[in-house]
């Protein structure tokens, strides 16, 4: 009886260990989860790094691994649809538009907003495709010294200072091995009489010598005074003659000023009095202006193909064409405006021989014909000063005999269509005289 009382005293004892060892495992589990679980939750933290606990795999199931499975898909399929954008960037730049195309469509297919998602710091090349975006700001501040950076660095490298060196090895005589003074020579010729600075910025682009020689203010100064003459003299307020050339109001002189003229016009009535036609009428006028002060005007139906060539020199075998002077004139109101005197050329009339001995002709009075325009000089669009506005346009009749003047001045209306600048190749295509 003792002895059974002792054994079952031995299980009750036996029993409430093993439920207390019990909750205390079920305790420490439950804090291990907990700490897991916030350590999960702390910002900047994610899953991937964190080692699975072997008492936690039953409690999360395959559910929550498949969750983490699919986030990392999405990752690595971010990172690839980054590096197929990079890649296309890169072809770009490098100008394979094809191959460009094809890796956009790639990286969108799997990323479609993946453009707003890349930061531009890094490609995935390491070629710096993405640092030369980020770097274009730190670039542009740089091109506003450039002149003095070039002369710097020439001046920095040798001793004897040269404007250029050949790329590689020739047997020839290089261009670099010029003196000075021959090199500015043909610069000169290079803008020419005609005033060709779109050829000089083009020559620039060569090399650094090439930049500095085109940067030299005495040809920017020379052309500023052939096409402003003595209102020049003071660089006030611009910087530079040739920024005075860039933004200083002026004529082109590398192509025509052109406007298109169109009207409709009773004609006369039928011989059966049944109908009275109608014409539209359609003309054009030509202006063409040249740096030593010349200017040349045409008015014909011809279209533009057709007459332009003509227009090349002042020695056109065109009849119709009229010839004079122009100028600039600054107004009090801030506007440019150009002035000019125009008229047929002088033919020498052949001598009339009468076979009769005493016939005697009576003369006609013979009279001089001028036209005085005036024009408004305008920029319209991107291009700078291309277009001309009618302000005025007057016929003087001069009569040799007794030197009296009779002025007709015409009606500015809708008859009268601003001129628009159009650039001709041709024109500036050889060199006739050195500025």
């Amino acid at each position: 009886m003792a002895e059974a009382e002792e054994d079952c005293h031995s299980d009750l004892v036996r029993t409430d260990d093993n439920e207390r060892s019990g909750e205390a495992n079920l305790q420490a589990e439950l804090q291990m989860f907990r700490a897991q679980w916030m350590f999960e939750l702390a910002p900047g933290m994610s899953s991937s790094g964190l080692e699975p606990l072997p008492c936690r795999a039953s409690s999360r199931g395959p559910g929550v691994k498949s969750v983490d499975a699919r986030g990392k898909q999405e990752i690595a399929k971010e990172e690839k649809a980054k590096e197929l954008f990079l890649k296309a960037v890169e072809e770009e730049q490098n100008g394979a538009l094809y191959e460009a195309i094809k890796f956009y469509r790639l990286a969108m297919q799997l990323v479609p907003d993946i453009e707003f998602k890349i930061t531009y710091t890094r490609s995935p090349d390491g070629d710096g495709v993405g640092k030369r975006c980020v770097e274009d700001n730190k670039e542009d501040d740089k091109v506003a010294d450039l002149l003095s950076d070039f002369q710097q660095q020439l001046t920095l490298q040798e001793s004897s200072v040269k404007l250029c060196q050949p790329e590689v090895d020739v047997n020839q005589t290089h261009i670099s091995v010029l003196p000075m003074e021959v090199l500015m020579y043909i610069f000169r010729w290079v803008v020419s009489s005609d005033l060709d600075l779109r050829s000089l910025e083009q020559l620039s682009l060569v090399c650094r010598g090439f930049y500095i020689c085109a940067r030299d203010p005495e040809i920017w100064h020379q052309v500023c005074l052939k096409i402003w003459g003595r209102s020049c003299n003071k660089l006030v307020p611009y910087s530079s003659w040739r920024e005075m050339f860039l933004e200083r109001p002026r004529v082109r002189f590398d192509g025509v000023y052109i406007s298109k003229t169109k009207y409709i016009r009773q004609g006369e009535q039928s011989l059966d009095g049944f109908y009275r036609a109608w014409h539209q009428v359609e003309y054009y006028r030509y202006l063409r202006f040249f740096p030593d002060g010349q200017v040349m005007m045409l008015t014909t139906p011809e279209d533009p193909p057709s007459i332009v060539p003509r227009l090349r020199t002042k020695n056109t075998r065109t009849d119709a064409i009229l010839l004079g002077h122009y100028r600039l004139s600054q107004e009090t109101d801030n506007q440019t405006k150009v002035f000019a005197v125009i008229m047929k050329k002088k033919e020498e009339k052949p001598i009339d021989y009468h076979k009769y001995r005493y016939f005697r002709l009576v003369p006609a009075q013979e009279t001089d014909h001028s036209f005085h325009v005036g024009l408004q000089l305008c920029s319209s669009g991107r291009q700078r000063f291309n277009k001309l506005v009618w302000i005025h346009h007057s016929c003087h009749i001069t009569y040799r005999s007794t030197g009296e003047t009779a002025v007709t001045t015409f009606d500015i209306d809708k008859m009268y269509t601003p001129l628009f600048f159009a650039r001709v190749k041709s024109f500036t295509a050889f060199s006739e005289k050195p500025l």
